[in-house]
């Protein structure tokens, strides 16, 4: 395991990776309005494109997370800071449907599968003790809240003062930033202990491995619950600054809920990181889910305010990327920590097909109903739904993970 100041420098260039590339995509709600309006889109045509980015970011977390695993995160990362630039700039001129399609959903997505948890977390659980995983995953984690807080005004900021467009050529420098990231990271997996690798290619290792996960009961509802995280937070964190302008409120009361949510999910995630080292943690995830249904049926419920949105923001940004911690800290109680790359983008694939569902249907419905309203009670029903899923999930070695443990 690292010394303790080569271990604050591996969690600081983590946590810078995951607060760059969460805090961008954060932010992609404010670009709805004005892009839509330019090109005469409807917004599910927009939605669409958001909804495959999460879709196609699902599909390569897996693959991106085995190549981490297997040969150090150093060059992921630098194939996923091209990519997010790249896509941030194209989608400038992305005038139809497929170009946007192509740009915001294709290879941001890809991007993203390259910059985020799956990747980064597989050199944290190789260099922080088994006691210290939990927290330093929450404290990861929760830099990609502080990356939504820093983020989203700053990105509303680009688009009032420059325009919509050169607002994605300023994002598209900023991404560049993760390159250099690379570096630390890397150094920090070739200098943590050796695991001993599978037999055969990359594919075939793959497949074992999620086959002895598959088996486990525990794995699949742990990728239930995570199906419904995607949907309801994404469905959110795209369609709210729309929702509220709907009736009637600001772009500043939009721009506040998201920085808010961004802002107490720093103290949620490292809250649900430290509680997991302590509790059980799917009786947390049970808890989290239970919790964002209540929020959202007061908020739909309750008059909208300024005040309300704002109360809404802080009491969803508190349980907003708490799961994240808790569900790669089961797999790693489940399955030990030499295939997690790959397998925490397994369950993510399962938190993408979510991602891509609310978010899509949020548009589709929006188009045609005229209301958010039926998306909103789906995400309270959801809610229940993963609760009721992670109260059978139990942390224990599974059969076959002992030697990799």
């Amino acid at each position: 395991m690292f010394a303790q100041r080569s271990l604050l420098f591996l969690l600081l260039a983590a946590s810078s990776v995951v607060a760059l590339s969460m805090g961008i995509r954060h932010g992609f709600g404010f670009f709805l309005p004005p892009m839509t309006q330019s090109f005469g889109w409807s917004r599910e045509t927009f939605a669409f494109a958001l909804g495959l980015q999460n879709l196609v970011w699902g599909v390569a977390q897996p693959f991106s997370g085995a190549l981490a695993d297997r040969h150090g995160p150093g060059r992921v990362l630098l194939l996923g800071g091209l990519l997010y630039a790249a896509g941030l700039a194209l989608m400038t001129v992305s005038s139809s449907t497929l170009l946007l399609s192509s740009s915001a959903g294709l290879l941001l997505g890809l991007a993203l599968s390259c910059t985020t948890y799956s990747v980064v977390f597989s050199v944290i659980v190789r260099a922080v003790a088994p006691a210290y995983r939990s927290r330093a995953m929450g404290l990861t984690a929760a830099a990609g809240s502080f990356g939504q807080f820093i983020m989203v005004p700053v990105e509303r900021g680009l688009i009032d003062g420059l325009g919509w467009m050169p607002a994605l050529f300023v994002l598209a420098l900023m991404a560049t930033l993760l390159l250099p990231l690379a570096a630390p990271l890397n150094r920090a997996y070739r200098a943590a202990p050796a695991l001993p690798q599978a037999s055969g290619g990359m594919l075939r290792a793959m497949a074992q491995a999620f086959a002895m996960a598959w088996a486990q009961r525990s794995f699949r509802l742990l990728m239930a619950g995570y199906f419904v995280c995607g949907f309801q937070v994404v469905f959110i964190g795209v369609h709210l600054p729309a929702y509220l302008r709907d009736h009637g409120l600001s772009g500043e009361v939009a721009s506040l809920a998201l920085a808010l949510i961004g802002l107490f999910n720093i103290a949620g995630t490292y809250s649900a990181g430290q509680l997991g080292s302590r509790r059980s943690k799917p009786q947390l995830l049970v808890a989290i889910y239970l919790l964002r249904s209540l929020v959202i049926t007061a908020f739909v419920l309750l008059p909208l305010t300024p005040l309300s949105v704002a109360l809404f923001a802080a009491a969803m940004g508190f349980l907003w990327l708490s799961t994240v911690p808790l569900t790669n800290g089961v797999l790693v109680s489940l399955f030990g920590v030499e295939h997690l790359g790959m397998l925490s983008g397994a369950v993510f694939f399962s938190h993408q097909v979510g991602s891509f569902l609310g978010v899509w249907l949020g548009g589709l419905l929006y188009d045609r109903t005229g209301s958010y309203d039926v998306v909103w009670w789906l995400t309270v029903l959801l809610g229940l739904l993963a609760a009721a899923a992670n109260l059978p999930v139990r942390e224990q070695l599974a059969p076959g993970a002992a030697q990799r443990a």
